[in-house]
């Protein structure tokens, strides 16, 4: 290495080697390298003991190369990202309170908010028909015993097929599928109870009364209008209506979650928009995510039948199960999107004894370990009270995330293309070793 005179401005805030690695998320040795290859420059510290750098250049590099400082939970890669910021036990969306924007605003305007950063009142998404159709066949060739997961997967790839400009990662075409895609995936499930004529599954092609009531898409209804009877056979109303729209509202994006950096790899490979949702509905499913609100409303049904919460508490703490729809690792306090949603259920009054329960479940828990409601409980108590299947929650977290891996797939799309690559350690046998 040769180490350079100092660069720029005299004053400069310089970094020690192990700062700059920091910085950069690599080990002190990768910092060497970028200077032999002309990356960095450097000077020798006072005494001759090691090098300094100038921060300007070392956090220049870190955003060329993609490289972040280490978060402060220690180790893991941080993103610059302008879509979702958590502090405080509250997130903004773009510098805006989420919950406010889902108490205000439906689920599409907090999407185009998300998107472009502008508020488009009364805005609707549309799924072409031609699309709608293959996603639908393509769902109906699934086993009976298919969960929402699996045909929403399909649904992605046969719109997909549809779409001959999905390779066009300009930002207006992107939004454009994303538009239709959304819509898409809703249409695609089948109506909870099916249907006695038309497509199997599906809403029958009517008209009137009756097509308002199955095939809401028909009208220019709202998302969550349309997912409904995808996600019970109640019939709706405005105050249950309301609580699903913000649910969506308020899933649509929560920082860098697992399935969301997913998406985002898949994007820095340049993959079209309908495979970074696939790449995103890939880890969605596990049950330390999305299927998590399973989980509680399982739990949370018991609780109801039983006509209490202290015995099935008791059970899991028993049996060592943690108590599902408790904690969260972003917030010591209860999750704002809970807290929404609880405010919401107030007004549901199918929704008094689920609620009720899902308190219980918090106070009976709080004796053994101080934990609040998260997400999946609060989803769990529209789910249980509205006769919904317990992967509803799954669903709903499913469709509206959607709208947050498009966000994310657009910020990535500006980055430079494939960034992000780290560096595996290598823990097997050193070679040479004879050929097997």
């Amino acid at each position: 290495m040769t180490d350079q005179p100092e660069p720029g401005r005299p004053d400069a805030p310089r970094l020690t080697t192990r700062e700059a690695a920091e910085l950069l998320g690599v080990k002190p040795e990768t910092v060497y390298a970028y200077v032999s290859r002309g990356q960095l420059s450097s000077v020798r510290a006072a005494g001759g003991r090691g090098s300094t750098f100038d921060a300007d250049e070392v956090r220049a590099l870190a955003r060329r190369s993609g490289r972040r400082e280490p978060s402060p939970a220690g180790g893991d890669l941080v993103f610059r990202t302008g879509i979702t910021l958590i502090e405080e036990d509250r997130y903004y969306f773009r510098g805006v309170d989420a919950t406010e924007l889902a108490r205000r605003h439906s689920y599409e305007e907090v999407a185009e908010w998300l998107w472009t950063g502008e508020l488009r009142p009364g805005i609707r998404f549309e799924a072409p028909p031609e699309t709608l159709a293959a996603a639908r066949r393509t769902v109906g060739a699934l086993p009976a015993h298919s969960g929402s997961t699996d045909r929403l997967r399909v649904a992605v790839t046969a719109a997909a097929a549809t779409d001959p400009l999905r390779f066009d990662l300009s930002p207006g075409a992107v939004l454009s599928s994303a538009r239709s895609l959304i819509p898409t995936l809703v249409g695609a499930l089948p109506v909870v109870g099916g249907a006695p004529e038309g497509e199997e599954g599906f809403p029958a092609p009517e008209t009137g009364e009756s097509a308002l009531a199955r095939a809401p898409e028909a009208d220019g209804s709202s998302l969550a209008r349309q997912l409904w009877p995808r996600l019970t056979a109640r019939p709706v109303d405005a105050p249950a209506l309301a609580v699903l729209d913000a649910a969506l509202a308020l899933l649509i994006d929560h920082d860098l979650a697992a399935s969301t950096l997913a998406a985002r790899v898949a994007a820095s490979a340049h993959a079209h928009p309908y495979a970074v949702v696939s790449a995103g509905l890939g880890v969605l499913e596990g049950p330390l995510h999305g299927a998590a609100s399973g989980l509680a409303h399982r739990m949370l049904q018991e609780a109801v039948d039983r006509g209490s919460a202290v015995p099935v508490v008791a059970d899991h703490l028993r049996t060592g199960r943690r108590v599902p729809g408790l904690g969260h690792r972003l917030y010591r306090g209860e999750d704002p999107r809970a807290r929404t949603l609880f405010a919401l259920l107030e007004d549901v009054p199918e929704a008094a004894g689920a609620l009720a329960a899902a308190r219980e479940v918090v106070a009976t828990t709080a004796r053994h370990a101080p934990l609040h409601a998260n997400i999946d409980l609060a989803l769990a108590v529209l789910s249980v009270a509205c006769g919904m299947a317990a992967e509803a929650g799954e669903t709903v977290f499913a469709v509206s995330r959607t709208a947050g891996w498009i966000a994310h797939a657009l910020e990535e799309y500006g980055e430079r293309p494939l960034r992000i690559r780290p560096s595996g350690q290598y823990t097997g046998p050193r070679p040479p070793q004879p050929t097997p």
